[in-house]
């Protein structure tokens, strides 16, 4: 099979990219959350992400039955807009020399493999940076490639539960509870992104390439610093609060007449702020509520009190208020609210993106936002091998070499 060493310029579309990464071309051999959550946030800073899924079948998340959006995994379409896609299988041969091919001129691969699975099928890191010094390997596992778990598999679930997180999540004397969100998958993906790019710094001062790896229960662990400074002063492990804070109140959900808002009285001005809008100046000599430490203490009072003079009126009432007199304030909402807020609208964090065959949909938009070099969601999700052809014309293969690939099964 004959190929040029170098690719080409690849598509007009991918040459307007300005982001602060335009430039860089990442590999992603990832797929369900973490890894693709990583390529996502890369892709939005102006990345050329190539989405290499396996064969058969593709990413795992393609096969989520519900929700589907006009009979296309949600799920899937979500995470990984933005992304040029190809389909490669690396149980052939000719597949593996492809992946070769294509790493001698990547800036980055990324996977969330089982650690030791690409090793076993010499495409790890050591065999890959003889290929190209340069390349930034990120490697997200379950539990990262050292100590005696390095070896193990990881969910999402399993890390909350392993770093401590559903003992801390959820109202008091009950059962243990996840977060609502997958955050183990989302925060490794953030903090591999977070390494890539720093290696990238790195190797354009320098050339050389390293390996970036993460893992879920690094990215659980991260989550609990608050919790942990506690523990590391105390010797005693604190325990789920529900909506409260560890450290300050009033700071939790409270009920109105007609839903719940958030009141975050993180310090002594804006207790008294509260106490004014709540028309309580007694509360400010109370011994149980002067002084923070008090209110902690006294906490389940205060709560009683406080719950019972915000269920007279509506949320929208108490909301004014409380924005009125600067006390920091907020609805609880579903979130179908806070995606069609005016809010998050003006901060582009919705999308259209036109699908080449479901047509216009929505994604969630970048949470970064550049004065110089903004960032770009330009691509719906590939559908699963969408951009093998193009992907491959722009490394050098001949017509005929990649036809010869498609007989052999090696990409589709």
């Amino acid at each position: 099979m004959s190929a040029d060493t170098t690719p080409q310029s690849g598509s007009t579309e991918h040459a307007k990219k300005t982001g602060p990464l335009a430039g860089m071309r990442v590999l992603e051999l990832a797929q369900i959350m973490a890894g693709p959550t990583c390529g996502m946030l890369l892709a939005d800073m102006g990345a050329d992400v190539i989405k290499i899924e396996k064969l058969p079948g593709g990413d795992d998340s393609r096969g989520y039955r519900e929700p589907r959006l006009r009979g296309v995994s949600a799920p899937y379409l979500v995470m990984n807009r933005n992304k040029r896609g190809m389909a490669l299988n690396l149980k052939t041969e000719e597949g593996k020399a492809v992946l070769r091919h294509m790493v001698k001129s990547a800036d980055v691969l990324l996977e969330n493999y089982r650690h030791d699975t690409l090793e076993k099928m010499g495409l790890g890191y050591e065999a890959l940076k003889a290929i190209n010094p340069g390349l930034i390997y990120a490697a997200i596992s379950g539990y990262g490639r050292t100590g005696p778990y390095r070896d193990k598999g990881g969910f999402d679930l399993i890390a909350q539960g392993f770093a401590g997180l559903m003992s801390i999540t959820g109202e008091p004397d009950r059962p243990p509870v996840k977060t609502g969100n997958s955050v183990a998958d989302i925060c490794a993906g953030i903090l591999a992104a977070t390494g890539v790019s720093a290696a990238y710094a790195h190797k354009l001062k320098t050339g050389e390439g390293q390996m970036v790896e993460t893992s879920l229960m690094d990215a659980a662990l991260q989550q609990t610093f608050w919790q942990a400074a506690s523990y590391f002063a105390t010797g005693e492990s604190p325990g789920p609060t529900g909506s409260a804070h560890l450290l300050s109140a009033p700071y939790q959900a409270f009920q109105t007449a007609d839903g719940w808002i958030n009141i975050g009285g993180a310090n002594q001005s804006n207790w008294e702020r509260i106490v004014g809008v709540l028309g309580e100046p007694q509360w400010l000599q109370d011994p149980r509520f002067e002084t923070n430490t008090a209110r902690m203490e006294n906490l389940s009072a205060l709560t009683a009190l406080m719950s019972a003079l915000l269920a007279a009126h509506d949320s929208a009432y108490w909301l004014a208020q409380f924005d009125a007199a600067g006390v920091p304030a907020g609805p609880v909402h579903t979130i179908g609210q806070a995606l069609s807020h005016p809010q998050t609208l003006a901060r582009g964090m919705v999308v259209e993106v036109d699908h080449p065959s479901l047509g216009p949909m929505q994604a969630v938009g970048c949470p970064i936002h550049f004065s110089e070099t903004p960032t770009q969601i330009d691509r719906a999700a590939p559908d699963l091998g969408q951009h093998t052809r193009e992907v491959l014309q722009e490394y050098g293969y001949t017509e005929a070499a990649i036809a010869d690939l498609f007989t052999a099964g090696a990409v589709a």
